[in-house]
């Protein structure tokens, strides 16, 4: 049998194996309808009403966006077509950065392709071999990634458990320490205790990176994220990450913090070096974005009352606190959550099972992402179709 034969053998029983697990996961194609609400239109035809986007703020449909696109396009130019350091750099680019470093209040920001690059950058770009990392249990996997690709000893510490965290800084070591976190984790919604880490990362002389992905347009004053949300300064962190494609409906992502760590950056994160430089339209578009995310209270009390409806409607359901748009509803088991997610599909509704390894064993579960776009009917339609599914089990 040839290399090549006993390779298709090998991946077709480990497809099998994860599908008879319940893990099996695959693309589909699903159309955006016109409007501003977050309907799609599947491969069959069927019109669905989703809870799974990151588009908090409902920004991705916002004809502001799409009007700052088009007039990017007066140069006739769609892709960058190069590294930033190679000439990739427009004058959108800048513009953006400067309004981010604004916004924020810190001295300087840089773009990335995406969050999972900005990630990897930051870790291995700033982090030695001789380092300590410590990531919270609950981090995102590009974090994960970016530990281990830094090299670093690497280990976690319970998910927001200060005296874990606090028992391992202790510990002797040779270079720096690192602590790493999520503002609000992608999968619970649930906040990091920021005043603690803060001060835990002053007590031991340890860096703070903080991922506020899930965070920037949702908490605090103007959308500033987690530090504006407890009062902290900017310098109470390290460096924060952001990505654009989640409040801001666009695309890209952004490393914030002091000038002197984001020009060593340029110099050492990998995957700022070699990476294409993000189009100008898409630039144009998340500038648009940030002014409306600014401006964006009405949105985020209105996300606050869908929470609140939501959280009423579940009671009596192993549902995770949250006071973000994040809302999980944990099923335990595979199966369930995939039963759950096709029922509600079955009404009309997009909310796709999470399962592990996104989520820790036992805990698959429906991961119902809350939007600006959506309104009180909207939740009153998603509640009737798990009362129907609660009632079905």
């Amino acid at each position: 049998m040839t290399i090549a034969s006993t390779l298709h053998c090998d991946w077709e029983a480990a497809l099998a194996a994860r599908a008879e697990a319940g893990l099996l996961r695959q693309t589909e194609v699903l159309q955006p309808l016109p409007g501003p609400r977050p309907f799609y239109r599947d491969s069959a035809g069927q019109t669905l009403l989703s809870f799974a986007s990151n588009d908090y703020l409902g920004l991705a449909r916002h004809p502001a966006l799409r009007a700052a696109a088009t007039a990017s396009f007066a140069s006739g130019e769609y892709g960058a077509g190069a590294a930033p350091l190679l000439g990739g750099v427009r004058a959108e680019h800048e513009a953006l950065a400067q309004a981010l470093a604004d916004w924020l209040e810190v001295e300087d920001v840089l773009l990335f392709g995406s969050g999972y690059l900005a990630n990897l950058g930051i870790l291995s770009g700033l982090v030695e071999g001789r380092d300590l990392l410590l990531l919270d249990r609950l981090a995102h996997a590009s974090l994960i990634d970016g530990a281990r690709l830094s090299g670093a000893r690497l280990q976690r510490f319970r998910h927001n458990d200060l005296a874990h965290l606090e028992t391992l800084l202790q510990k002797p070591r040779r270079g720096r320490a690192w602590i790493v976190s999520e503002g609000v984790f992608s999968m619970d919604g649930d906040l990091a205790p920021l005043p603690e880490l803060s001060a835990l990362a002053a007590r031991y002389d340890a860096g703070l990176l903080l991922d506020e992905a899930h965070a920037f347009g949702v908490l605090g004053a103007q959308g500033r994220g987690s530090l504006a949300y407890w009062g902290l300064p900017a310098g109470a962190v390290t460096l924060r990450v952001g990505t654009l494609g989640k409040a801001f409906g666009s695309y890209g992502a952004f490393v914030a913090g002091p000038r002197r760590l984001t020009r060593w950056l340029q110099q050492a994160a990998r995957s700022y070096l070699f990476h294409t430089a993000l189009p100008a339209n898409v630039a144009a578009a998340s500038r648009a974005a940030l002014d409306l995310l600014r401006e964006g209270e009405g949105l985020r009390q209105h996300l606050q009352g869908l929470r609140n409806t939501l959280q009423a409607g579940l009671q009596g359901r192993a549902f995770l606190p949250s006071q973000t748009p994040i809302q999980g509803l944990i099923l335990g088991s595979n199966a369930a959550a995939l039963r759950a997610a096709a029922a509600l599909r079955s009404a009309g509704i997009y909310c796709p099972a999470v399962r592990p390894p996104t989520v820790p064993v036992g805990q698959a579960r429906l991961r119902i992402s809350l939007s600006a776009a959506h309104n009180q009917d909207d939740i009153q339609r998603l509640l009737c179709a798990l009362q129907l599914i609660a009632g079905g089990e």
